[in-house]
């Protein structure tokens, strides 16, 4: 089992390193194999349209973006962490997102997903909202914690004052690690849902 695990604050070391290194504590005892890619204070830029993916597999933008799809590919499990900005996600995090999901072709049904949130008081639970969307368009299952999964913290350093943020992180990675892992069985004996043929629907003909 691995999980792929993106951290989206261009302050490397800060209160969302702390909330995802608490998570890998307990997917190492879990036997989960876990990589963290830095992706805050990376210059990504957004998405174009050019829909250069649809013909050649990857992003025009030959940057982290094609790096981290690989990596995904391989994973069974994608954690995506991000500080919160005007009640949303880094920007940042939101142009590697969009450019992530859209520009890769390979089946995303099953890996299992969450975010992690961290703030200094507010905009948590629209963040989460946010982030949650992107696994749920494209067939992943959403771990869950015992609270959303949210850190509070300020200066750095501060998120591990939050005992609950950090226990709702525990819990989380526990969470996820058991679904990846029942997933896993679940392949074996019965494999993936049936699949149907694309319908599109356009609301402009």
């Amino acid at each position: 089992m691995k999980v792929l695990m993106i951290n989206g604050s261009p302050r490397k070391e800060g209160n969302t390193a702390i909330a995802l290194n608490e998570m890998v504590k307990i997917f190492e005892r879990e036997g989960v194999e876990t990589e963290i890619v830095q992706v805050g204070g990376l210059d990504v830029r957004g998405c174009v349209a050019c829909n250069y993916c649809g013909s050649h597999g990857k992003c025009v933008h030959d940057d982290i973006v094609n790096e981290i799809a690989a990596k995904f590919e391989k994973a069974d499990g994608l954690v995506v962490a991000s500080p919160v900005y005007y009640a949303s996600a880094n920007g940042t995090v939101v142009s590697l997102l969009d450019r992530l999901f859209y520009s890769t072709s390979f089946d995303k049904t099953m890996k299992v997903g969450c975010c992690v949130c961290v703030a200094r008081r507010g905009g948590l639970s629209a963040t989460f909202d946010e982030l949650n969307k992107y696994f749920a368009i494209c067939g992943m299952p959403i771990a869950s914690s015992r609270y959303w999964n949210s850190v509070h913290g300020l200066a750095k350093g501060e998120a591990l004052e939050d005992a609950e943020g950090l226990q709702t992180m525990r819990t989380l990675a526990r969470n996820m690690a058991f679904l990846m892992k029942s997933i896993a069985l679940g392949k074996e004996r019965y494999g993936l849902p049936e699949k149907e043929e694309w319908t599109p629907t356009n609301f402009v003909r």
